[in-house]
């Protein structure tokens, strides 16, 4: 089936200020603010586990410790894989369709898991395939800002992307800070099934309804569809085959981007689904659930500030003194941490996680808005006779890296809490997990400074 001409943008010239005021920012405008909101609910149910799994061992559930961080870490890393695919589905599928079937997908993971949750005899194998079901929400990601990044000019596309991104991993907290509430009551009554009662601990008795944070996104998730499918837009010269965007993976600064992002969108994401976790082994007095969704909060209303810091100052002077700032929050996560008999702080530890989301929330926004300018520059060089063919050529090449870089950041989501889980099985504590973030980020600025930031650097941003 064709797509409705009233649906496809034939002629879309942003970088032309007056096509863009007359007629381009409103169409914009629109298909960012119906964007947003999709985003959102993608984060939201990429990250329901985190939630879950704090709760699951009161309820009954016999899972071991690292069968616990499992379960955090697979929506990371089956939603990394598909991020890979749909950083190409914008320019074969168009931006509107996509969007819709893409935001639909959600409704999956979040009816299944709200029936399985609520039997504490569910086989294991089934939770891991529900919580790889749950990769569909990080997928969007990939998909949503190529999208995004076609609407705007230039000028724009830091901020722009920075508020698309920022807004829809508010969904991280909007899950973080709903569900724990929601679960407590029987909000949808008899109609989404009987609670579970918490077995141990001083709330024992208590009963909670986990499939509510489920059930909780099924009927935004139908709008939000409905709403990309009849409100947004296809722009027809944004369509390429994989053929045509598969460049990329020639181009060197695809890769380094790839390695730059993982510290900043893989910390962002991993942070937030092993935070709760984490936190209620290292202080288990302290119920991480009431604190666990200012992290992603804080990260994701960062994320806008650090585009339009980027758009000023450059997005690589930006991200190398952000990577400085989070070798800096690692070291105050590890001072603070139990150890040798002391108790640690936890409003220490707390604040160094906050510091680190963030620093990542700002260097999301940077890292995101050195991509377009790389590659503007680079295909301008080599199409110095054709400088529009060279633009639209830039803005193909600069989607397809933007949605495949946040592929490969997106298993920092992975890594992270099975990091903590391997580093808790093999020393007894975290240590050893946060050491290597330490190493990993000093990597980065290195990366960064030298190929971006420093004098003469090869491809400054």
């Amino acid at each position: 089936m064709s797509t409705p001409n009233l649906f496809v943008l034939e002629d879309w010239r942003p970088e032309d200020p007056v096509f863009w005021e007359q007629k381009g920012r409103k169409i914009a405008t629109r298909n960012l603010w119906i964007s947003i909101p999709n985003l959102f609910l993608a984060f939201a149910v990429w990250t329901i586990w985190s939630i879950l799994v704090v709760k699951m061992p009161s309820l009954g559930f016999s899972y071991s410790s690292n069968q616990l961080f499992w379960l955090a870490a697979l929506p990371a890393l089956s939603g990394a894989t598909l991020r890979i695919f749909y950083s190409f589905m914008v320019p074969i599928f168009g931006g509107r369709r996509w969007t819709a079937i893409s935001t639909a997908s959600l409704l999956l993971p979040c009816l299944w898991i709200g029936v399985t949750i609520q039997n504490t005899d569910t086989p294991y194998m089934i939770m891991l395939i529900l919580a790889l079901l749950c990769g569909f929400g990080g997928g969007n990601f990939a998909s949503s800002m190529a999208n995004i990044s076609f609407f705007y000019p230039q000028a724009r596309k830091g901020a722009t992307m920075g508020l698309n991104a920022g807004l829809g991993n508010l969904g991280v907290s909007g899950m973080q800070l709903l569900a724990p509430l929601i679960i407590a009551s029987s909000v949808f009554g008899p109609v989404v099934g009987d609670p579970l009662i918490i077995q141990e601990g001083a709330r024992a008795g208590q009963a909670l309804w986990l499939q509510n944070a489920a059930f909780l996104w099924v009927p935004l998730i139908i709008v939000a569809a409905v709403a990309a499918w009849f409100g947004m837009n296809d722009i027809a010269d944004a369509r390429a085959g994989f053929r045509e965007q598969a460049v990329i993976f020639r181009r060197k600064d695809n890769w380094l981007m790839c390695w730059l992002y993982l510290g900043m969108f893989g910390s962002f994401i991993g942070f937030a689904a092993g935070f709760p976790l984490l936190s209620g082994m290292q202080f288990p007095s302290v119920d991480p659930v009431k604190y666990a969704f200012l992290g992603p909060l804080v990260g994701a209303l960062a994320r806008p500030l650090g585009g339009v810091l980027a758009d000023r100052l450059g997005g690589a002077r930006v991200t190398f003194w952000t990577f400085a700032i989070m070798i800096a929050g690692v070291f105050g996560v590890l001072a603070f941490l139990p150890d040798n008999g002391s108790p640690g702080s936890f409003w220490g530890f707390f604040g160094s996680f906050l510091v680190l989301f963030v620093a990542t929330g700002i260097g999301n926004g940077s890292t995101f808005r050195m991509v377009p300018v790389i590659f503007r520059n680079l295909l301008e060089r080599d199409m110095p006779g054709n400088p529009e063919e060279a633009r639209k050529t830039a803005n193909r090449e600069s989607a397809a890296v933007l949605g495949f870089i946040s592929a490969f950041a997106a298993y920092g989501g992975f890594f992270i809490p099975k990091a903590y889980g391997s580093s808790i099985d093999l020393t007894g504590g975290v240590a050893a997990a946060l050491t290597g973030f330490i190493v990993f980020y000093a990597s980065c600025l290195v990366v960064t400074w030298w190929y971006y930031a420093r004098k003469n650097a090869p491809s400054p941003c």
